[in-house]
């Protein structure tokens, strides 16, 4: 059965103002050490460190004030996805050497300590993305998040990178992301009253090709025309990009975004260069032996 609730699983782009510490912060700091804390994890292969890493990313929610269940619903449209990809993992990295400790064969196929290495490694990672980028989001508004933008890459400007536009670019697309969404549920409803079949064959691409097909060209189709009303718009409002803008909002760093920036610098350096250990050898001591 397809999901119509597309819009209640879109976290990226919906602003919660619970009034947190969190949302207290400079835009500027919460980007930085967001790009920061994905860049370390993503160099680690260590269990334990990217376990690490969600146990921050969940206390970072809490502190928030906003409730798990909602931000991990973010992750229920890419499910089918990573269900996917951890099939793949599961039938093909059980034969890379050194595979491990090998847990079941049968065949071609080989379940082995690596290929489950690699699934929770990649469940963890994948959590704590859409985690951390949702909460970006969640607790900085589309306006404060674009002068965090710009005011990040406005020394890159004497090196000709477009700063203001980046920008203007970054918040057009999360704005639009609720409406896509929004868009296209209508569009499914509609195609599914006139009879149309959409979804329940994913193990055959060209039967969904085919049925998607009705929905992602009137979607495209909706997305240029609310990008040329977006022009218009614009334009009768005299914008004009580039340096000769001022800004309405001043953002002013303070103590709390600087020690905010330096615990995600900290912990980024001890996801980077601290040897974590296996997590077998965690659960030794436990009498929880065989992984």
């Amino acid at each position: 059965m397809f999901n119509f609730e597309l819009l209640r699983n879109v976290t990226i782009g919906q602003y919660i103002p619970t009034g947190s510490v969190i949302h207290r912060l400079d835009p500027r700091a919460k980007i930085v050490a967001t790009i920061v804390l994905i860049l370390a994890i993503s160099f680690n292969r260590s269990l334990v460190a990217n376990i690490l890493f969600a146990a921050v990313v969940f206390g970072i929610t809490a502190l928030a004030r906003i409730r798990f269940s909602y931000v991990a619903r973010g992750i229920l449209l890419g499910l089918p996805a990573l269900a996917l990809i951890f099939v793949m993992q599961l039938l093909f990295q059980g034969w890379v050497e050194p595979p491990g400790r090998i847990f079941f064969e049968w065949g071609w196929l080989r379940i082995t300590r690596y290929s489950l290495h690699l699934i929770a490694l990649s469940l963890l990672r994948v959590t704590g993305f859409i985690f951390l980028t949702s909460l970006v989001t969640m607790t900085s508004t589309i306006t404060e998040l674009t002068h965090g933008v710009e005011r990040l890459l406005a020394p890159f400007r004497r090196f000709g990178v477009p700063s203001h536009e980046l920008a203007l670019i970054l918040t057009i697309a999360l704005r639009f992301v609720p409406t896509l969404a929004e868009e296209l549920e209508r569009i499914i409803k509609a195609q599914l009253s006139r009879g149309a079949e959409i979804g329940g064959r994913f193990w055959r691409p060209d039967k969904t090709a085919r049925a998607l097909l009705p929905l992602i060209v009137p979607l495209f189709l909706g997305a240029f025309r609310r990008a040329e009303e977006l022009v218009l718009a614009m334009e009768a409002r005299g914008y004009i990009s580039g340096d000769g803008r001022t800004n309405y909002i001043e953002l002013h760093a303070r103590a709390l975004d600087y020690i905010a920036v330096g615990l995600a610098l900290l912990l980024a350096a001890l996801l980077i260069w601290s040897p974590f250990p296996a997590l077998r050898d965690l659960l030794a001591p436990l009498g929880i032996t065989g992984l």
